[in-house]
């Protein structure tokens, strides 16, 4: 297992090679990037802020419980913080598994963990306006 927090940008590539591929027959991997539009308008770049003494907790304690429920053999989750502009990665997940149904499922899981436990706020910086999003993820 590998998490990691960076304010710099990731490299996804580079993520998937820390993936444990012992025993593995498959990578299942989610990449979020951020949009360019929202809601018609232009996204000049999204504002993470985090509780970032609790957000490694948090990702490692959802990478073990996919582990532990969906029988994966290895998890790498990378989330970014501070500012992302457009066509930038936010967040990476990569799974290795023996077979890709446990690997898909463990990867769609992780991001809606993800979504719903993550101590992170994010703010839009949009071309009419600054907005926060609802909720934490």
């Amino acid at each position: 297992m590998h998490i990691e927090v960076s304010r710099r940008p990731l490299d996804a590539a580079k993520l998937r090679g820390l993936v444990d591929t012992q025993g593995c027959g498959s990578i299942v991997s989610f990449v979020g990037v951020t949009r360019g539009m929202e809601e018609g308008f232009s996204v000049k770049s999204l504002e993470f802020d985090a509780w970032e003494g609790r957000l490694p907790d948090v990702l490692r304690s959802i990478a073990n419980q996919s582990i532990t429920e969906f029988g994966v053999k290895s998890v790498v989750i990378s989330h970014r913080i501070g500012s992302v502009e457009p066509g930038e990665e936010i967040v990476c997940i990569h799974v290795g598994s023996a077979h890709r149904e446990e690997g898909f499922s463990a990867c769609s899981w992780l991001i809606s963990e993800l979504k719903k436990q993550a101590p992170l706020w994010k703010k839009e910086i949009r071309e009419d306006g600054e907005y926060w999003k609802a909720g934490l993820g």
